[in-house]
């Protein structure tokens, strides 16, 4: 899997200041510190304990992003990867300096420790008065890095201390007292454990482009957040309903000596947690939110209870395509000098007014997603209309399945036309609208027997399994020809006759137009449906040569015509005319039509 190297920047090293700036525009609440790259609440209220947080940037919206009420007062921000240094964090210290304390939240990572701790230290001696006002927390929840690996350094930090910021930014908020969130925020460090995974490792601004870490199949678990390996890789892939499994193993296992770092009790309702799954910055919202579902309903499997789900990236490693799965572990009646899982939730519920948390319902989880039976299909006819019928219904059946297959085989240079004149997904819509009608013609509902539900199912194929532009299209066409069919004149044996086709297929045209500005030629999936209607009603219905020769001619033609509507209308020009590449959509009425006909 290659490396994204290519970033949205001025220049490396004025990205992390140039991001500052940014994040003020959006907060106003904020003031910037430029020479420290420190942000912090300019109308904090003196009479409440400050939290002070940071490190290296590329964790956005942790460190900075969390600075708000409820949450974080200050943040002090280094270069990308790398820990402010102690001047930097001493300023910071006095920027949200109050009458009550000041609580330091740190990630275990050496250069953090080191200078966060050197910059406490110093500030003691520079105000002696204040020393016992400033307390500090180190947060590692890692559980990739196991005990005798850990043995010295301990664990790193993931986006746990997230959890750790907002409760205990809550708790300030409500007025606690320094000793009151010192102990709540310690408290939460201390039962909270991460697991990440990865697909790829990310790549940092400013450094040369790098090859891939990671095999095409394979992926990484238990990666930390400056690119640090993990500690196992699994080839192939494997799907999300093994791979979580995997994951929570290493979270709640008691068995585990390197890392059964808290105390679960094995499920069967005896553990009641926080989940939060973290975007780690290059996964999209419909796989996190694939993900999330995943890690629910495996909890669920083993008994867990989850009373708050938050997902969202939250601690992220730049662009890095991967997430994170964070325990907190809530306290039981008997847990010896806790705070009560009643307050933890109902500060974690607490309003937060900082950009980088994400909206959380307050409430647990559904055991299962509130779901509606699907709608039924579309009703037959009455029975007292008597149903229409094709004057050769085996042929009608099997012209059906012909032009269907014919689309499936055409697939590939469908899509390969698509992926140059629009978005490349033609040959597929088309590919899974063919198959479901065949699904259809294998169940009975669509024969030459009873045309109009046969056409009314393949509107519904089109709505359903197609979808999109073409789908609306299709289903559009096909509900207008049902109407029109049924509005020609019956003949004794309720037979359609070629006219009445003729007419239905031109009433069906005329509906479309209500609700598309495509016109030949138009480089559209119109230009041989008009031609082929067309041409049909010059003979009556009776010459479907013809028509079918003057469908293909007019989805030739769309080689040489300029693109007006759909997606070809996006895509340069005189790339579409160097390449002469027929529109996708046409090409697909071209091949129904000449396979249905033969």
């Amino acid at each position: 899997m290659s490396v994204q190297d290519k970033h949205f920047l001025n220049t490396p090293a004025s990205l992390v200041l140039d991001s500052l700036r940014g994040l003020c525009t959006i907060n106003p609440r904020l003031v910037l510190d430029e020479q420290n790259k420190t942000v912090y609440l300019g109308s904090h209220d003196r009479s409440k304990v400050a939290l002070l947080c940071g490190g290296g940037s590329g964790h956005e919206p942790a460190h900075a992003g969390f600075v708000g009420r409820g949450i974080l007062t200050g943040a002090v921000c280094g270069s990308v990867f790398a820990s402010p240094n102690a001047s930097q964090v001493r300023r910071g210290i006095e920027l949200v300096d109050n009458d009550k304390g000041t609580v330091i939240i740190v990630k275990n990572y050496t250069g953090d420790v080191l200078n966060f701790g050197l910059a406490k230290e110093q500030y003691a001696a520079l105000h002696p008065d204040k020393a016992g006002r400033v307390k500090f927390v180190i947060v590692g929840e890692d559980v990739a890095v196991g005990k005798t690996q850990g043995s010295i350094v301990g664990r790193r930090c993931l986006a746990g201390t997230i959890l750790v910021y907002k409760i205990a930014g809550a708790l300030a908020e409500r007025g606690g007292s320094l000793d009151e969130v010192y102990s709540i925020a310690e408290w939460v460090a201390s039962n909270v454990a991460t697991i990440g995974v990865g697909l790829e490792h990310c790549h940092v601004p400013g450094t040369a482009p790098s090859a891939s870490h990671l095999q095409a199949s394979e992926i990484e678990i238990g990666m930390g957040i400056h690119n640090e390996s993990g500690h196992q890789r699994l080839s192939p892939t494997p799907p999300l309903h093994e791979l979580v499994p995997l994951l929570l193993n290493l979270l709640i296992s008691t068995s585990d000596s390197e890392r059964s770092f808290l105390p679960f009790q094995g499920g069967n309702g005896k553990d009641e947690v926080v989940l939060l799954v973290n975007n780690l910055g290059g996964v999209s919202e419909l796989e996190l939110g694939a993900i999330v579902g995943e890690v629910r309903g495996a909890l669920q499997k083993k008994g867990i209870v989850v009373h708050r789900a938050l997902s969202g990236s939250f601690m992220t490693s730049l662009n890095m395509p991967g997430f994170s799965i964070t325990l907190l572990l809530l306290p039981t009646a008997t847990s010896p000098s806790a705070p009560s899982s009643s307050l933890i939730l109902s500060l974690l519920d607490d309003q937060a007014d900082a950009p980088g948390w994400k909206w959380s319902s307050g409430t647990p989880p559904p055991a299962e997603p509130k779901t509606v039976t699907a709608a039924a299909e579309i009703a037959q006819l009455d029975s007292g209309i008597a149903p229409l019928k094709s004057s050769d219904p085996v042929s009608f059946k099997a012209s059906v399945e012909k032009a269907c297959n014919a689309l499936i085989a055409a697939e590939p240079d469908i899509t390969k036309m698509d992926t140059i004149a629009g978005d490349g997904d033609c040959g597929l819509t088309l590919q899974a609208g063919a198959e479901a009608v065949l699904k259809k013609v294998a169940d009975g509902s669509i024969d030459g027997n009873n045309l109009v539900r046969a056409v009314i199912a393949i509107a519904q194929v089109a709505e359903e399994a197609m979808g999109g532009t073409s789908g609306a299209l299709y289903s559009i066409f096909f509900s207008a020809l049902a109407q029109g069919l049924q509005s020609q004149p019956k003949t004794s044996t309720n037979t359609v006759t070629p006219s009445a086709w003729s007419a239905a297929l031109t009433s069906a045209l005329s509906k479309l137009y209500t609700y598309t500005r495509a016109r030949p030629p138009s480089r559209t999936l119109v230009d041989p449906l008009e031609a082929f209607i067309e041409a049909l009603g010059k003979s009556a219905g009776s010459d479907l040569g013809a028509a079918v020769t003057a469908a293909a001619a007019a989805a030739e033609h769309t080689r040489d015509v300029a693109a007006k509507a759909g997606r070809s209308a996006y895509v340069e020009g005189e790339r579409l005319r160097k390449e002469r590449v027929p529109d996708p959509g046409a090409w697909g009425v071209k091949t129904i039509l000449e396979a249905f006909v033969d």
